[in-house]
């Protein structure tokens, strides 16, 4: 063993361990793994960052943003009731998400299958009381294993196949992977989705949890081609039960009705008073094709006597409200605006000079550009409209609007700005087209136009164009940690094969081990294949290892289709830590893991793997 390999096992072994003992910030020892290396001369210090510009780091910094962008416009919600049943258990659920994310990364890059699910996944851990850690690992180890069902699945395939039209024995087609391959991702999605995912740490998101304001009282109005014309109060609320919104009232005609009864048809236009939280709402909303009421400015139906109510408080107060604009003009709606229009979380402290005023009386959107879509006040519900709704100290208000607008109502009205969390409302047309540009950018990979990297980026500028993803989101999308922890260790990767440290550890496993028995050689190869995916990039394991597999197969005068099988299965395998697939990394923030945690899932699904895919090697490409 050369100086070079015992420097390089050494520094492996010893970030190995600072990961596992999570002391310190995985993207810091990451960080220090590299810095290691250029230290030790193994990696030249101009190639030390050439990690940041890999196409996998693209990849997956881009595949963030554009899932922020299904969350923002709502598209989580609709792919969600299309994909899974609403009311399906946990067992029925994890299977059905884990199945649709392995049959798509047969035909898809694994990245973009994961991408487009993940959202999904989000949304149903909060349906399965579960934390999203405990769906997204099992969605990422299920994408994972459909990698291996079809040539295409994963970037692995292509090189065994590669290596195997070198050895003079011709491709692999496009399904001789599936006997093996699929036999393997069924077995993994029923272990886990029966008992796999128990065995996932119930972490809290890195990304944190939102807090409880309450309900909020909104109204709604019911648009012709909307599913709940026709429907009773009755049906409706049936419909919402789930989100424990609740109708309070009902507007038709310009007529308040307060606790109309339950057999009463929902018209088209009618508008209904609701009670429920801001998620609650967003589901509401997307079932039904239902809209906000936009309140805010007078043109809306507010009386005059009304206006003058208010006209007369804002003299009173001597002017220091809301101020009217000396322009001449009225000031653009929020649509109308070249900014980027945002929801907030406003309450209205005692002595504020927009007590006792209502919503439309103080013109908000034209003064301000801004609407106010929903009120939440302790105690008694109010039982006025919520246009002309007096405001009281205390009260929560959801606003919608340009930030910049906002804050000058801030500034104006004395209100405060409660903290800042993730608030979205679904909007059909924004989710459309966030679908759109990612399925865009899927279908580009998976049609080989462009690589995943630079399809994935056209993805991420046309997010920002369209406003699906608004650009001041773009950078805050991104799980930097994960970034640097993916760039540092790409060039760690790449010193274990120019060092031929990762060819030094193979070769001397399967000569120790297997001591001339096929079948021995065999799993030693898989299981060989398994861990240097776990630590380095899998297209390079495949790589380092297929030469290996055809010299075994040589030496031993056996077939070695059922040994380029065994890399192929291997390098699909990477299930013990977060850098051994992008899919795993993906998941780290968002699931709020942490290095270890991947193995106690892993290491049985590894077992499983090896337990299925051994017996059908040998039947059905027998040595």
């Amino acid at each position: 063993m050369t100086t070079a390999q015992i420097l390089i096992f050494g520094i492996l072994v010893a970030t190995m361990a600072l990961f596992l003992w999570g002391r310190f910030r995985h993207d810091m020892v990451a960080l220090a793994a590299l810095l290691a290396c250029v230290l030790a001369g193994l990696i030249p210090a101009e190639e030390a960052f050439v990690g940041f510009g890999h196409p996998a780091v693209i990849t997956v910094a881009c595949v963030l943003v554009l899932s922020q962008g299904l969350q923002n416009t709502g598209a989580v919600d609709w792919m969600a009731r299309a994909l899974l049943p609403r009311e399906a258990g946990r067992l029925t659920s994890m299977a059905a998400l884990m199945g649709l994310g392995a049959a798509l990364s047969g035909f898809m890059n694994n990245v973009g299958a994961m991408a487009l699910l993940m959202p999904v996944a989000v949304q149903l851990s909060g349906r399965l009381n579960l934390t999203p850690g405990q769906i997204l690992m099992p969605l990422a180890f299920g994408t994972i294993l459909g990698g291996m069902t079809t040539l295409v699945g994963t970037p692995p395939n292509l090189i065994v196949s590669g290596f195997r039209a070198q050895a003079g024995l011709g491709h692999f087609g496009m399904f001789d992977f599936a006997p093996v391959g699929v036999a393997v991702a069924v077995a993994g999605t029923i272990f886990v989705a029966l008992i796999g995912w128990r065995l996932v740490p119930a972490r809290k998101s890195a990304t944190g949890e939102g807090f409880d304001t309450g309900t909020y009282l909104t109204e709604v109005r019911v648009p012709e081609n909307s599913k709940a014309v026709g429907l009773t109060l009755r049906a409706f609320e049936r419909e919402i039960d789930a989100s424990d919104a609740q109708i309070v009232g009902l507007v038709r005609n310009d007529v308040r009705m307060t606790a109309p009864h339950g057999g009463r048809r929902i018209r088209a236009n009618d508008i209904l008073a609701l009670d429920a939280d801001v998620d609650a709402l967003a589901e509401t909303l997307s079932v039904f094709d239902i809209t906000l009421e936009e309140l805010g400015s007078s043109s809306q139906g507010e009386s005059a006597e009304t206006e003058g109510q208010d006209a007369s408080a804002d003299r009173q107060q001597g002017g220091d409200g809301a101020k009217e604009k000396d322009t001449g003009q009225p000031a653009p709606k929020p649509a109308e605006r070249d900014e980027d229009i945002v929801l907030r979380e406003l309450a209205v402290l005692p002595g504020s000079n927009i007590v006792g005023r209502s919503a439309r009386g103080m013109h908000l959107r034209t003064r301000y550009g801004l609407n106010l879509l929903a009120v939440s006040r302790a105690g008694t519900p109010p039982r006025e409209r919520l246009g002309s709704l007096p405001l009281a100290s205390g009260d929560l208000l959801l606003m919608q609007g340009p930030a910049e607008a906002i804050a000058e109502f801030i500034n104006d009205t004395g209100c405060v700005p409660l903290g800042e969390r993730e608030l979205r409302l679904p909007e059909r047309r924004m989710a459309i087209l966030a679908g759109a540009i990612m399925l865009g950018a899927v279908g580009i990979v998976a049609l080989g136009l462009l690589p995943a990297a630079p399809a994935f980026m056209l993805g991420v500028l046309l997010s920002m164009l369209l406003r699906t993803v608004p650009p001041r989101q773009v950078y805050s999308a991104i799980d930097w940690p994960v970034i640097v922890l993916l760039a540092a260790l790409i060039p760690v990767a790449g010193a274990m094969q120019t060092t031929g440290a990762a060819d030094q550890l193979a070769q001397f496993l399967v000569g120790t081990i297997a001591q001339g028995n096929a079948i021995a050689a065999l799993t030693v190869v898989l299981i060989t294949t398994m861990f240097l995916s776990d630590v380095m990039n899998n297209a390079a394991t495949a790589a380092v290892m297929c030469p290996i597999a055809i010299g075994i197969a040589s030496a031993l005068g056996v077939n070695a289709d059922s040994f380029l099988m065994a890399v192929a299965i291997g390098a699909s395998c990477a299930f013990l830590t977060p850098i051994g697939h992008q899919n795993n990394t993906l998941i780290l923030g968002p699931g709020g893991f942490r290095f270890g945690d991947y193995w106690k899932l892993g290491l049985p699904l590894e077992g499983l793997v090896i337990l299925v895919s051994v017996p059908l090697l040998l039947i059905i490409w027998p040595l």
